[in-house]
């Protein structure tokens, strides 16, 4: 009832109030397995951005890459073209009668072999582009499967450690950190990775 001075304290609220064994001791394995559920929430968190980082990163490389290799078979389909047109100029040499029509295709030739020439070093350029770009790719996914590793049993870790606070059992919260330490060990390996 409301109103009085009266407070109603039946059996069972005695025991909400304090379960988990920690009788008033201001803490006990509830409170520690709370405080590390935490920890290793913020720790996942920042191996949850890494992991997403180092896949943009790898993503942003790779499509250099590519645009670099289409850049490239653009100029290799002018290179290609030139050629056509320097050949198309030889036959017409070949078979021109006056003097100065063979000095016109002869010119043309000559132009066509120094442009060819300078189209192949723009193209080669950007294979060495596309080929740098896709290793920097592969470079900034290396920690990525690491990184995903470390999150999973960061993610076993929590889950051991809220069915040790429903079970009250000590001995899960020593599985849960042992996943955690296994967690840690997969993100150290991350960094070296990288």
């Amino acid at each position: 009832m409301s109103g009085g001075n009266f407070h109603v304290h039946g059996p069972h609220d005695h025991a909400v109030e304090h379960a988990g064994g920690d009788h008033g001791s201001g803490g006990g394995l509830t409170q520690m397995v709370a405080i590390f559920t935490a920890v290793l929430a913020t720790i996942g968190a920042i191996v949850s951005y890494q992991g997403g980082h180092t896949q943009n990163e790898a993503l942003y490389y790779k499509n250099e890459a590519v645009l670099k290799k289409t850049d490239a078979a653009n100029q290799w389909s002018y290179y290609q073209g030139k050629s056509t047109k320097q050949n198309l100029a030889e036959l017409a040499e070949s078979l021109a009668t006056m003097p100065e029509q063979k000095a016109k295709y002869a010119t043309a030739i000559a132009r066509y072999k120094v442009e060819k020439e300078e189209i192949k070093k723009k193209a080669e350029g950007l294979e060495a582009l596309s080929l740098a770009a896709d290793k920097k790719s592969e470079t900034a996914l290396n920690p990525h499967d690491k990184l995903a590793q470390a999150m999973t049993f960061i993610q076993i870790a929590i889950s051991l450690a809220a069915i040790c606070v429903l079970t009250r059992r000590r001995w899960m919260f020593g599985l849960s950190g042992a996943a955690a330490a296994v967690g840690m060990i997969f993100w150290g390996l991350a960094f070296l990775a990288h």
